[in-house]
């Protein structure tokens, strides 16, 4: 994670955009007491909003603990998919 105030972003915000998206990293621009900014890479809030939806029930949630615990355990199986 990185931390910066707005006067550092702006002078060198390339750079900045720079070490977010290669390096996954987040940057939190302080903008006074109690108050930023985070900004993430595309890939990382995409990876983050599918995880949110994988728990936004507690169907998706079971069956999503349902299947690390058959990874755990070694009681999964693969399947070959069928290509057209």
């Amino acid at each position: 994670m990185i931390t910066t105030t707005l006067s550092d972003f702006r002078k060198d915000i390339k750079n900045y955009f720079d070490r977010v998206t290669q390096n996954f990293e987040t940057l939190i621009i302080n903008r006074g007491k109690d108050n930023g900014v985070v900004i993430m890479s595309l890939t990382e809030y995409n990876s983050l909003q599918a995880t949110q939806h994988e728990l936004s029930s507690r169907e998706n949630e079971r069956r999503l603990d349902s299947a690390i615990e058959k990874l755990k355990s070694g009681t999964s199986f693969s399947k070959n998919l069928i290509e057209e």
